[in-house]
């Protein structure tokens, strides 16, 4: 995960500033700091209280997170994946690659997202390395 380290919660696209300077005033800083505390139930209700972050925010800053551990869906892709639905690694593994980019280049065009839905390659290679990972986020 040492990638991770390097992915600053602020990249996300769409995040609040404030719940992440309020992340960061407890040490949560990054993509893999943010998993290591909230992969579990108990952790982000401590981190929502700790920071005085909502935990509906934690949660969806974790999802963002653990989608981050695919190459490739960083930023304003792991928005687009998480606003379109496909919020959890396991969600992404079930997809057909084909489905999953006709429908991200469907919801781009209806809601005017700001951004690009993946080619078809990079739509396989998420779908797959999906499929390879070790669950880490309990729900």
């Amino acid at each position: 995960m040492s990638n991770l380290a390097s992915f600053k919660l602020k990249e996300f696209r769409g995040v609040d500033p404030e719940y992440v300077r309020k992340l960061e005033t407890i040490g949560i800083r990054n993509v893999k700091e943010m998993l290591d505390a909230g992969r579990t139930h108990t952790g982000r209700k401590d981190l929502s209280a700790k920071a005085g972050v909502p935990s509906d925010a934690v949660l969806e800053l974790v999802k963002l997170s653990d989608l981050a551990r695919i190459q490739g869906l960083k930023g304003i892709r792991a928005k687009l994946y998480y606003d379109a639905g496909v919020d959890t690694i396991e969600k992404l593994a079930g997809w057909d690659p084909e489905e999953l980019r006709t429908m991200l280049v469907k919801f781009v065009e209806e809601t005017g997202f700001d951004g690009i839905a993946p080619l078809p390659k990079e739509a396989n290679n998420a779908v797959e390395m999906a499929k390879r990972m070790p669950k880490i986020v309990e729900y």
